[in-house]
């Protein structure tokens, strides 16, 4: 199979997760949106149509959510996001794969049919980018890399999306449905099963 699905991850540890919710909500039910919201993709992306490798910081866990028959375990390098991410597509292509989408792990308004829409955008576009409505994204899509992409950018700000898509002018784009990150208290409000969870 040609297509790869690279999932970034982080240990679920009280404090280093969902850091921006947690200083409205604290650190044990922001733990508690992170593992709901890691159960949620594991189970979407098992269903996803590609080669599925999970991107760990620090060390690869054993026995998580990620079963070891479906999820191929790595480590991210260090660095920035942008070198972790540069790094883990570089890798990919160097596999043989055509076609590699990139997303995190914590966004509950995903499923595997939007991930299956975006590899098929590829056959006909360089790029797919799945919108986020901060002003990032939750999804990218290449068949090949582009350097500056990864490079000076103001990550976990609204520029990281204009500013990406300035550097891939004279690119042909697919752009899937915006979706809702949830870093925020108010995001929760899209989400009642989460709001419901964790007794907000």
């Amino acid at each position: 199979m040609k297509n790869c699905l690279i999932i970034f991850t982080r240990k679920p540890e009280k404090g280093k997760v969902k850091t921006r919710l947690a200083q409205e909500i604290g650190d044990e039910k922001a733990l508690e949106v992170y593992k709901f919201l890691l159960q949620h993709t594991a189970k979407v992306t098992s269903k996803v149509n590609a080669t599925k490798q999970v991107y760990y910081t620090n060390e690869i866990l054993k026995n998580d959510v990620w079963d070891d028959e479906i999820f191929d375990k790595k480590v991210q390098i260090e660095g920035g996001l942008g070198q972790k991410m540069r790094y883990a597509f570089e890798q990919t292509f160097q596999d043989g794969f055509k076609k590699v989408i990139i997303i995190g792990s914590d966004l509950y308004d995903i499923d595997h049919n939007l991930i299956n829409e975006a590899f098929s955008k590829l056959d006909k576009n360089d790029v797919v980018i799945g919108p986020a409505t901060d002003g990032g994204y939750y999804l990218m899509g290449l068949k090949q890399i582009y350097p500056k992409i990864f490079q000076h950018k103001p990550w976990g700000t609204n520029q990281v999306l204009k500013l990406t898509l300035q550097d891939l002018n004279s690119k042909s784009i697919a752009l899937l449905a915006p979706k809702n990150d949830i870093d925020y208290v108010e995001d929760l409000d899209d989400f009642p099963v989460l709001k419901t969870l964790i007794k907000l």
